[in-house]
């Protein structure tokens, strides 16, 4: 085991980049995590991120600002100068990068990170990076020698690249070398993802498999303008080809006017445009199924909680939070049959064929008369189903690094 360090720099980069857009995604939502609770921590946290004009690094002051703009509780400031020449047709970035500059304890051209970093930082510090962002030699070169975890989501991009956008392959498989070249650990929310991103490796550092943390839901207040009293499933993710949203609206074609209720929770992706054109002119669209974006996670919730399943026919996952968040409710799930979900959530699912729509098609019309399995909302649920808490995650994590 290594001494603990004095000091630990979280890369915010990927973090700050989604500021004022709404609900975060799976990967913000952990960067989001680990800055929350090394804030709680016991040690001294600093925070670094990549702008249009070199770097910034915050204390941890600037890193709590970072945590509160990014849990809403505080508006972004208005975009100085630097920002609206530098950000141009990009808003929110400008006005995220300004309120950095206010909170800044140093900033720095990008050749001149390494001195900042010297200057700044004691002399044992760790540096992890959560988000896939700010991944580069450069960074990397200029953490000396200070322990570099990075922890890789999944290797989709390499091994689906038809699921991903375009050119995404080629700079994963360039951020994959660096920590290939640099990490001295590598974190994995999983064993099928711990293999598939060693396979793409030419060195591989040490690795260490930690579940991601489901907090609790937190069920909101229902969406205005949602009739949720019919029975009614719920798919959640953003809307893009490996999340395989055209399989259900073959599915509720195919049931008709008698079909149940479908809830599309998630904002429109990249490269579906047959799909985005179905959801604007289906028949079926506002009358079975219905295509709800911007929720927040307390709307989610809300509406995941009394449906008879959640529909999870994704193509490839890295992990699967809703799943977890499904189970945590008490909701069924009827989930694409993948390595993944097998490791991680054992026989919770129903597991079918993401290739086959007459599984599905048999699968929902049986199950949209079933009561579904329902569990009673306690505060210890967590624990009882089994599913993972961040505690755990950094009990295994942070002993390490």
């Amino acid at each position: 085991m290594n001494p603990a360090p004095e000091a630990r720099l979280l890369d915010l980069t990927r973090l700050v980049s989604r500021l004022g857009r709404g609900t975060l995604t799976g990967v913000d939502r952990v960067e989001l995590a680990y800055l929350t609770h090394l804030l709680a921590g016991p040690g001294t946290l600093f925070g670094l991120v990549r702008t249009a004009l070199g770097f910034v690094l915050l204390d941890a002051a600037g890193c709590r600002a970072v945590a509160l703009r990014a849990r809403g509780e505080v508006d972004l400031g208005q975009a100085d100068l630097l920002g609206r020449l530098t950000r141009r047709g990009a808003p929110l970035r400008a006005r995220a990068e300004a309120d950095l500059r206010k909170l800044a304890l140093a900033r720095c051209a990008r050749p001149l990170l390494a001195r900042m970093i010297r200057q700044h930082l004691p002399g044992r510090f760790s540096y992890l990076n959560v988000g896939h962002a700010n991944l580069s030699d450069r960074v990397m070169r200029a953490m000396g020698p200070a322990q570099k975890a990075v922890l890789v989501h999944d290797a989709i991009p390499l091994d689906y690249p038809e699921y991903t956008r375009a050119g995404m392959a080629a700079v994963f498989a360039r951020k994959l070398g660096v920590v290939s070249r640099w990490a001295d650990l590598v974190i994995c929310s999983s064993q099928d993802a711990k293999a598939r991103i060693e396979a793409h490796m030419a060195r591989v550092p040490p690795v260490v498999v930690a579940g991601l943390g489901v907090p609790m839901p937190v069920v909101g207040k229902l969406p205005e303008g949602l009739d949720l009293t019919a029975p009614y499933f719920v798919t959640i993710g953003t809307i893009e080809p490996r999340k395989n949203h055209a399989l259900l609206l073959d599915v509720w074609e195919q049931l008709g006017e008698s079909a149940p209720k479908l809830f599309i929770l998630g904002r429109r992706g990249w490269g579906n445009d047959a799909v985005f054109a179905r959801l604007d002119s289906a028949p079926m669209m506002g009358r079975t199924v219905f295509e709800v974006p911007r929720l927040d996670d307390g709307q989610v919730a809300a509406v995941l909680q009394n449906a008879q399943a959640l529909l999870f026919p994704s193509f490839a996952e890295g992990f699967g939070l809703p799943i977890f968040e499904a189970k945590a409710l008490g909701v069924p799930v009827i989930a694409s049959n993948l390595a993944v979900f097998h490791e991680i959530i054992g026989d919770y699912p129903v597991y079918l064929d993401p290739r086959s729509s007459y599984s599905w098609l048999e699968t929902i019309a049986k199950n949209s008369q079933a009561d579904g399995r329902r569990v009673t909302h306690r505060q210890n649920l967590l624990e009882e189903n089994g599913i993972p808490t961040w505690g755990d995650h950094f009990k295994a994590v942070l002993t390490i690094v």
